[in-house]
């Protein structure tokens, strides 16, 4: 595309030039001929010359002469000679209006996108092709319109469109798992709904995760919403298996690290450092303590004395845990401190 834009827009500046020049080929007497054809050829060698140049120290000299030179031919009367007219003026006109919509529509975009982040740049593109695909998929009527209108929608978080087409894809064939488990986690989560979630709306979009697991064991995506929803409801350990399978599945996949972290800490009965710093220091420090409302524990270095003050009596804007006291303190400080080590 950008090959086809550098094409159009010489051939247009060659077409603009020669609209230019036109007056120059007609045979009319002009009295300022020599001097204007003078002026012309230095113009066009301080020009060459410019473009030529390796180095910026002569450039201030050739820009001003250059200037001066055109000062000098604009000082002439006009050449005698045949007018333009209106319709050298319009092609003029429609020429730069097709440059404009030519870099609007490739170089404007780009340049807009280049700016965002890959996650951001990818749910603009999607926002931007949900128009055709729907009118596409109202127009097919096919599994794989409908689908990729969802997915579109689902990367854009445009909700309520994601769970139109997944119902429609799901008409077609209520055995696709892709729509299943997304439209049952948008369920889950409240996506493209205003209303609160009921029990029962709960329990079927657990329903349709679930059945998109069983459909599709191997695919990642499957285990990772099948963690998720099974977290939602209490099932830790359950959720503990899918999300370590996703990560088995999708082995560069980051999507539940934090998560993974605080289920392993919950559920590890023999750690009861690891079990009480998930319930609650996670929220704050993060699941691996590196950091996020609060400050990366990895780098204090705050003794143990000052540790167990901080964590009893608080500290700007963390709260006290007066009740953390005994061995449960105890094993809190040896975690703390192991990753100081």
């Amino acid at each position: 595309m950008t090959a086809l834009l550098l094409i159009v827009v010489a051939l247009l500046a060659l077409a603009g030039l020669g609209l230019l020049l036109a007056p120059l080929r007609g045979r009319v007497t002009d009295p300022d001929a020599a001097e204007r054809e003078r002026l012309d050829t230095e113009r066009q060698r301080l020009t060459a010359e410019l473009v030529s140049l390796e180095t910026d120290s002569r450039r201030p000299e050739l820009e001003h002469r250059a200037a001066r030179t055109l000062r000098d031919l604009d000082a002439l009367p006009p050449a005698p000679g045949r007018k333009l007219g209106v319709w050298p003026a319009v092609t003029g006109v429609g020429a730069a209006l097709l440059i404009v919509g030519v870099g609007a529509l490739t170089f404007v975009p780009r340049w807009q996108l280049a700016a965002l982040a890959p996650n951001e740049a990818v749910a603009v593109k999607s926002a931007l092709s949900l128009p055709g695909l729907q009118a596409q998929a109202s127009r097919d009527q096919t599994g794989t319109a409908y689908l990729a209108w969802g997915d579109a929608a689902f990367d854009a978080a445009q909700y309520s469109q994601a769970s139109s087409a997944y119902a429609g894809a799901l008409k077609l064939d209520p055995r696709q798992p892709r729509a299943l488990r997304r439209l049952g986690i948008m369920l889950l989560t409240g996506q493209g709904t205003q209303a609160a979630v009921s029990q029962e709306q709960t329990s079927q979009a657990f329903l349709l995760v679930r059945t998109a697991a069983q459909l599709a064991p191997n695919d990642p995506e499957s285990q990772l919403l099948l963690g998720y929803a099974l977290n939602t409801f209490g099932e830790s350990k359950l959720a503990l298996a899918a999300l370590e399978r996703y990560r088995t599945l999708e082995p560069q996949g980051r999507d539940a690290d934090d998560l993974i972290a605080q289920l392993r800490a919950s559920t590890d009965q023999t750690d009861p450092g690891s079990r009480l710093y998930a319930q609650s220091c996670a929220s704050c420090h993060g699941a691996n303590g590196l950091g996020g409302v609060g400050p990366n524990l990895h780098e204090s270095r705050l003794s143990r004395a000052e540790l167990q003050s901080v964590i009893q009596n608080g500290k700007g804007t963390m709260p006290a845990y007066p009740n953390i006291k005994g061995a449960a303190l105890a094993a809190l400080l040896d975690k703390l401190e192991g990753w100081q080590k």
